[in-house]
């Protein structure tokens, strides 16, 4: 008999118990018995389960079938380990969460100033109550039927969208928008090119359906295109990236540059994803990849940070097909967005009012990361950010800086949960909300920029 488990402290148990409780030995019949086990408590957290071999043994199956449970069982959280280590199990059932994205601030005191989050300031969104009005008039609300975008805000949308397609979805924001962009492209196990660095959502909605980033490095006129040549070699079946405002420093794709990757990506089976979060806030003009190859890209633009979050709204439209398989994956679930949202960002799209106060929130905006980087820059610390709600200041040490800054009160966000790979020690300060004593926010991460 193979050895049961490997020699480790803690409790564990026999492949001779766990397999009297398997009932259906294969590797589905496997992960529920172990999710069952662990459901009832009867294998505690840290307990040790047998070798791969010996309980495919006792099962009289091949290893690669108790292989496959055990994998089904990691990607859910409820074990952990292989190989040498051991495999054991974790705790209760766990949900897919998004790791780097999700927020701690709940644990942080009342007195915390976050700056951790590039958020609108809700004093320069458009007056909703006249939108909601206008949109309760639609004879059309209250009805069962399914429709992938309104007809008053794809004619809104269209005004303003940088290419002519017939393909057009609303979805509950832009983030949504890419996560059933990739659950409907992606096999787990394909490679997806993403510009590195990308926002940490991104990246863990790509762990959520099981592809493996390829990173193509950026600069200031977007993804390089010799680092997108490279990453198209592995035959990634998307490359998502921002093609202007990028949360990363504000970077915008020019029209040269837009040209480049084009003609890289044309020909390719590669499905372009553009996810212009900023939206209409943004200070830059659009050159996307999409204007050149509109039957091989999905624009997705969000609204939330230029018209209200409350509106949970993003549009995207573009090739023929994603948009059809996302359409018929919502069946599932929501079937379609609220009518009553749509029309009322439609109306705020053409109306002149909103159209000025989005206008006059970019360059508040603007001037409020100005302000903290000249703050910054007098107590020379460079910074960087040219267009959002954030900027970028480099670091000795990620870790050391946040700490130091929670020190006194502040919370920023760290770099390293956005990129694939080991790079330049950043943190991102907020600056869409007004910074109460921003001269003692200058101060502190003055000293913060110090640790190492």
């Amino acid at each position: 008999m193979a050895e049961d488990v490997p020699p480790q402290d803690g409790p564990a148990v026999s492949s001779a118990w766990l397999a009297e409780q398997v009932t259906e030995a294969s590797a589905a019949g496997i992960a529920a018995t172990i999710a069952r086990l662990v459901r009832h408590g009867e294998l505690a957290p840290q307990t040790r389960l047998p070798t791969v071999r010996a309980l495919a043994s006792r099962l009289d199956v091949s290893p690669a079938t108790v292989s496959a449970a055990w994998a089904t069982l990691r990607k859910q959280r409820v074990v952990a380990g292989g190989g040498r280590q051991g495999t054991w199990v974790l705790g209760g059932l766990a949900v897919p969460r998004p790791a780097r994205y999700e927020n701690i601030s709940r644990l942080w005191p009342n007195q915390t100033l976050n700056l951790s989050r590039a958020v609108p300031d809700p004093a320069l969104l458009p007056n909703l109550a006249p939108a909601f009005e206008h949109a309760l008039r639609d004879p059309e609300v209250h009805s069962y039927d399914v429709v992938s975008i309104s007809g008053p805000l794809r004619a809104a949308a269209e005004h303003t969208w940088p290419f002519r397609t017939d393909n057009w979805m609303t979805v509950n924001g832009g983030y949504e928008g890419l996560l059933l962009l990739m659950r409907t492209t992606v096999v787990p196990g394909e490679h997806v090119a993403i510009e590195d660095p990308a926002t940490p959502r991104l990246l863990d909605i790509l762990d959520n359906v099981g592809a493996r980033a390829v990173p193509v490095a950026t600069d200031a006129d977007g993804p390089i295109p010799a680092s997108l040549r490279d990453a198209l070699r592995l035959d990634p079946v998307a490359f998502v990236y921002e093609p202007r405002s990028s949360s990363y420093l504000g970077a915008s794709v020019t029209p040269g540059r837009r040209d480049e990757l084009a003609a890289l990506l044309a020909g390719t089976d590669t499905l372009v994803v553009e996810d212009d979060g900023l939206g209409e806030l943004s200070a830059f003009d659009y050159h996307g990849v999409a204007e050149l190859l509109p039957e091989q890209s999905v624009l997705v633009r969000s609204y939330s940070k230029s018209h209200s979050p409350d509106l949970r709204l993003g549009v995207m439209a573009g090739a023929t097909e994603p948009i059809e398989r996302v359409r018929v994956y919502r069946q599932f679930g929501s079937g379609w967005t609220s009518r009553l949202l749509q029309n009322a960002l439609a109306w705020l799209l053409e109306d002149e009012a909103a159209r000025s106060t989005v206008a006059a929130a970019r360059t508040t905006y603007q001037e409020r990361r100005e302000h903290l980087a000249g703050l910054l820059a007098a107590r020379g610390v460079p910074s960087a950010g040219v267009d959002g709600l954030a900027i970028w200041v480099p670091v000795r040490s990620e870790p050391e800086a946040l700490l130091v800054l929670a020190s006194h009160g502040v919370a920023v966000a760290g770099a390293s949960a956005s990129w694939t790979r080991p790079a330049p020690p950043v943190i991102r300060v907020a600056t869409g909300i007004p910074i109460p004593d921003a001269d003692r926010v200058a101060d502190a991460i003055a000293l913060a920029v110090q640790a190492r």
